[in-house]
């Protein structure tokens, strides 16, 4: 899990409709694309979000969970889980302990499972964190 501020929430950073980044990004908590990005991301911890009308063209991505509702081209890689949501575009090769992939998806690359799923006691957690991380935002963002 990403770490959290003095709050006990997480940040969430959000690159806008109009954002264009190209370069190595890292993070810790969450992240949520809506505009272009290029080049790699690198967060094990954290959680990433690729909104319907972004497109990422990467060389690798790197995180904790991945949703995608947009477009990405290159290589991604979730220590926790991969949710790939309808009207996506993605043409990548991908490792995950988990997968998901609703229908309607243009899927071009290879799936390879982790063997060994992250030890998460749910029991730990508390009630509004275990209930953020089942929310899926991919169509909140426009």
């Amino acid at each position: 899990m990403a770490e959290h501020n003095e709050n006990g929430k997480r940040n969430i950073t959000v690159f806008g409709n109009e954002t264009e980044f190209d370069g190595v990004l890292e993070f810790k908590d969450r992240l949520i694309i809506t505009g272009k990005f290029s080049g790699k991301i690198i967060a094990p911890t954290g959680d990433l979000e690729i909104a319907k009308n972004a497109v990422c063209d990467v060389e690798s991505i790197s995180a904790a969970s991945i949703v995608v509702s947009g477009s990405v081209k290159g290589n991604m890689n979730a220590s926790e889980r991969i949710e790939i949501c309808s009207g996506s575009v993605v043409e990548s090769d991908v490792t995950t302990a988990r997968i998901r992939i609703a229908n309607n998806v243009d899927f071009n690359g290879q799936v390879s499972m982790l063997e060994d799923e992250p030890d998460i006691n749910l029991f730990s957690l508390a009630s509004s964190e275990f209930k953020q991380s089942m929310i899926i935002h991919s169509d909140v963002i426009k």
